[in-house]
């Protein structure tokens, strides 16, 4: 795939057509001139650490969203062990935006599932660009009562903006089948993790996220509605994602401190897709270590911790609001 470059990066791709255009002048010029190169190559260092480091929230969604970011069946084939595929969901499809698995991570037995995107318009039709079918959903539990049935622990990658919104969606009870997953998972025994490695949106990343470790790579988001679908609503344009994206409090940080997720998964300097491989060997190591503490549980303690996590979330104090009044528009957007 191409080189893409997200519109705050602009620093960063200047300085690197500085340092091609002064490696080709010194092979054109037969001139050799290591330590300019050096110099720059250290600064581009120095601002993209800078630039990754003081993220708004709405740079860190378009930072989840990059094409080249590492996706679940990347993950998979990082570290994922002998991983055998299972596919349909035994009432009417494969839903490919949906990934489902038996393999090994590290030292764990361990089903996995995810939620799939494409990398071009071939695969991002086959996969419905990473939106599931209600027959995707159907697939998960059908893979998590088998995990329950051999008594190993569930894994589940979110990189959803959502369940599929269209007319087929409705006609095969998209709704029913979330709110069947969210039931059923509450009921199964057995260790569940839930990582959201890129974009977790709304019920459609709630489907496969009810776990007993919610955990967030430093750059993803997690919220009940996109930036753009929130200022949509609330300021009727969606030229204010921006300001939406802030006040949802979408990002790792925020979700941590408000008692959603509960651990962030660092990335390396300048996001998950500068470094996949160390993207996936950070992954990797949280799991393996969330996945056998949990395994430490009971059967009850793990139902019990699972349902009290759940129940405290959303709990509030009364209090004045914070005002919401967005930017004003440039005369040509209004």
């Amino acid at each position: 795939m191409a080189a893409y470059t997200l519109p705050f990066e602009k620093p960063l791709l200047d300085l690197q057509n500085k340092i091609e255009e002064l490696r080709q002048f010194s092979k054109d010029q037969g001139i050799d001139s290591p330590q300019d190169v050096a110099r720059l190559e250290t600064q581009l260092a120095e601002t993209r650490r800078d630039l990754y480091a003081s993220l708004s929230p709405w740079q860190k969604v378009m930072v989840a969203r990059h094409p080249r970011r590492p996706y679940t069946r990347d993950y998979i084939a990082a570290f994922v062990r002998d991983f055998s595929e299972l596919h349909g969901d035994r009432l009417l499809s494969d839903d490919q935006s949906i990934v489902g698995g038996l393999g090994w991570i590290g030292e764990h037995a361990a089903m996995v599932i995810g939620t799939q995107k494409g990398r071009d318009t071939k695969s991002n039709l086959a996969c419905n660009f990473g939106c599931p079918y209600p027959e995707g959903y159907r697939k998960a539990l059908r893979l998590m009562r088998l995990a329950t049935k051999f008594n190993v622990p569930i894994v589940t990658f979110i990189d959803t903006p959502g369940a599929f919104p269209g007319i087929e969606g409705e006609e095969r009870h998209v709704a029913e089948a979330i709110a069947v997953n969210l039931r059923e998972m509450f009921r199964l025994p057995v260790p569940i993790v839930a990582i959201v490695i890129g974009e977790g949106g709304s019920g459609g990343a709630l489907g496969i996220g009810v776990a007993n470790r919610i955990l967030i790579l430093e750059h993803s988001y997690y919220s009940v509605i996109s930036p753009e679908g929130c200022a949509a609503i609330l300021w009727k344009n969606r030229s204010h994602a921006d300001t939406a994206a802030a006040a949802l409090k979408l990002t790792a940080p925020d979700l941590v401190e408000l008692g959603i997720a509960d651990e962030i998964v660092p990335e390396p300097v300048g996001g998950a897709h500068a470094d996949p491989a160390a993207a996936a060997e950070n992954v990797c190591q949280s799991l393996r270590k969330n996945i056998a503490q949990l395994k430490k549980l009971t059967p009850k303690q793990l139902l019990d911790q699972r349902y009290d996590k759940f129940r405290a979330m959303g709990v509030f104090k009364e209090g004045a609001l914070p005002p919401l009044t967005p930017p004003p528009l440039p005369e040509d957007n209004v």
